[in-house]
């Protein structure tokens, strides 16, 4: 398996994510979500690769979450998927699957321990600096 971003080009932090896989060499398969939703299975498969609760993937910002009462606890994970599959901006971003497992990477850096061979320094777009230290995998 190669490098997966599931990117909105309209995020800071996809977009920073997306440099930071670049900057390691890698050039990945870019899906944009909002324009080529995933299906309920798939999301399913990537809460289930990250290990992370359905609620850990919706986003609240700039979407529908308030307005159909996702924080509501009624709701099953089967349930919040179909939201998530009808209303594809409720995905948190970026999600990215390497070799190395996969992850929502907020903040962008999240990235680099999925990555081969990571840049050790990178600029941010918000021109913040990262100096990255690899960590035992």
């Amino acid at each position: 398996m190669s490098v997966i971003i599931y990117h909105n080009p309209q995020c800071g932090t996809s977009r920073n994510t997306l440099a930071m896989i670049r900057a390691s060499g890698e050039e990945p398969a870019i899906i944009e979500y909002l324009q080529t939703p995933l299906s309920k299975e798939q999301l399913s498969e990537l809460v289930d690769a990250m290990k992370i609760s359905v609620r850990d993937l919706l986003r609240e910002k700039g979407t529908p979450f308030a307005e159909l009462d996702l924080s509501n606890t009624k709701w099953s994970d089967d349930q919040l998927l179909d939201f998530i599959v009808q209303h594809p901006i409720l995905m948190n971003r970026p999600v990215v699957a390497t070799p190395h497992g996969t992850a929502l990477c907020r903040p962008s850096e999240r990235v680099l321990d999925l990555l081969e061979n990571p840049a050790v320094n990178f600029t941010k777009e918000d021109g913040e600096q990262i100096t990255y230290e690899r960590k035992d995998r």
